[in-house]
């Protein structure tokens, strides 16, 4: 479709849907067709990333730019995603001992995420968690402490409804309408797990200990690397999985997607939290993902 088309059916999508956030036209992003796959490490100086341009997205909630570079090789795609945070922080809901209580509470850390969040209809072209439409989404999460030791994202689907349904949260939508949003993880195991303490190990310990995910929660390989001031975070997965809970690639296909610095949870800001905005993440950009032959 000709670019100026595209923006005008967005326009329309816009004024028929109600959408009052400001709208942008549909960004183009395409996977280049690589012969020596990246490695997945976080480290970018792959040969196959020197030939691919980075394309640049808003974030509006974190308001910051994030870059984005895409491959694939029939078999797998690949993504390198770069992003400026000012610090490092690789701990999450740590155990934080109470000698008052003699027993271990939940700290306020919260570590660094990032979110690949993908259409799993064709209509899709509101992906935000106050759409006024409802959709199917597959989450691919990457977090740094929970899934980044193991070398994956935790690979989830988000389902946003009209219909109310167990365990679903209560959203408004930007036309007022009252939708449910529910997530849930594919069918596997995570790459972590609670470790429990029943008795004192230290002031300050970790929550979570990774392990190695199973089945459809497997599916993607992701892994992040923060130095001066940024996070880089290559992904991989295979275009085709035969899992009902993934989105599946078609190189003859596009693809609704977005990208979120924080986690997509409907939640409001903390200022408790060592990072205020984590759960209020959200898709505000909709990209396009094509692939080259």
């Amino acid at each position: 479709m000709p670019a100026y088309l595209k923006w005008g059916s967005f326009v329309l999508c816009c004024i028929l849907f109600g959408w009052t956030a400001p709208c942008a036209a549909l960004q183009d992003v395409v996977a280049v067709k690589v012969t020596a796959p990246p490695i997945i490490d976080g480290v970018p100086d792959d040969a196959a990333w020197a030939q691919i341009p980075f394309t640049r997205t808003r974030d509006v909630v974190a308001h910051i730019d994030m870059a984005l570079k895409v491959a694939h090789d029939r078999q797998r795609i690949y993504f390198l995603v770069r992003y400026p945070d000012s610090d490092e922080s690789r701990l999450h809901k740590p155990w934080v001992w109470n000698a008052a209580k003699a027993m271990y509470e939940v700290g306020n850390e919260r570590e660094d995420t990032c979110v690949l969040k993908w259409a799993m209809q064709p209509d899709t072209n509101d992906l935000s968690v106050f759409a006024n439409r409802g959709y199917r989404a597959d989450l691919w999460f990457w977090k740094a402490h929970r899934t980044d030791p193991s070398g994956f994202a935790d690979d989830k689907y988000q389902v946003l409804s009209a219909r109310e349904s167990a365990k679903a949260k209560a959203v408004t939508s930007r036309g007022g309408r009252t939708m449910y949003l529910q997530r849930k993880g594919d069918a596997g195991d995570a790459a972590y797990a609670v470790n429990l303490l029943l008795t004192f190990a230290g002031d300050k310990r970790p929550q979570f200990k990774a392990k190695t995910p199973t089945g459809s929660r497997a599916d993607v390989r992701a892994k992040g690397r923060w130095q001066d001031g940024y996070w880089t975070i290559e992904w991989s997965r295979p275009l085709m999985t035969a899992n009902e809970d993934d989105v599946q690639f078609d190189l003859d296909q596009t693809y609704t997607f977005g990208v979120s610095r924080y986690e997509i949870a409907a939640r409001d800001a903390d200022p408790r939290l060592s990072q205020p905005l984590y759960g209020a993440g959200d898709v505000g950009e909709v990209l396009t993902l094509s692939f080259a032959p």
